[in-house]
């Protein structure tokens, strides 16, 4: 099935030009065709076209779908990388396992200073039309390292950091009915001292196994374990 991305539902009634150009002139949708769109904040709809124009496609909704929300949580805070390629493959995997928040936070050894949201938005968008979905993660804009320390909202709060004879694993800690933060650091890793602020806040140091994994695959693991425990 088909997805088509309109934030402004139920209100609008068009597809913008790029969704337009893509189901007329690609899909050759027409007249009278029936379509499914999402509005990125819950709901599915499923709608007929009544003007089949390649820039402006006019559609009528015929029915609406909620999305089932989950009881909990899932909140991944990264260091960007420098190459923010590898950053933006991150959001789009992490989108179409599941998550609900993506934070970034500067740290120590954080080689990037500059997110552009706008641009993330647009991969967050295409895996949730990837993956059936019908709502957007929040995606926060790049904080301090002791900003996030102070998240509120998380129960479960996990910093990932590299110690071979750390025994304590992510998933043997996990909670599906609790609200998770996780913290992955930059390619240099936390430093000590951020390790310790952070369990003063609260925070438990975990391991994501025996290999020193990449930042985007050491935030993809993370990932994946939340969902293990919670579908």
């Amino acid at each position: 099935m088909q997805l088509f991305f309109q934030p402004q539902l139920p209100e609008s009634k068009f597809l913008d030009p790029d969704e337009s150009k893509h189901c007329i002139k690609v899909l050759r949708k027409n007249i009278h065709d029936e379509i499914n769109l999402i509005d990125g904040k819950g709901t599915f709809y499923k709608a007929k076209i009544t003007e089949a124009h390649h820039k402006k496609c006019k559609f009528e909704i015929l029915e609406t779908t909620t999305e089932k929300k989950q009881p909990f949580h899932r909140h991944l805070a990264i260091a960007p990388t420098k190459n923010m390629d590898r950053m933006e493959w991150l959001v789009e995997k992490a989108t179409e396992l599941g998550v609900d928040e993506i934070s970034f936070f500067q740290s120590f050894h954080s080689e990037r200073k500059i997110v552009k949201i706008e641009r993330i938005e647009k991969k967050v968008v295409s895996a949730i039309k990837q993956s059936m979905k019908a709502t957007m993660p929040k995606l926060n804009e790049l904080l301090p390292f002791n900003s996030i320390l102070d998240n509120k909202g998380a129960i479960n709060k996990f910093i990932a950091y590299v110690d071979f004879d750390n025994e304590v694993h992510l998933k043997d800690h996990l909670d599906a009915h609790k609200n998770t933060l996780i913290l992955i650091g930059p390619e240099g890793d936390f430093t000590q001292e951020e390790v310790d602020l952070a369990c003063k806040k609260g925070f438990v140091k975990v391991s994501l196994g025996k290999s020193r994994l990449r930042t985007e695959t050491a935030a993809l693991a993370a990932v994946h374990l939340m969902n293990l425990v919670t579908d």
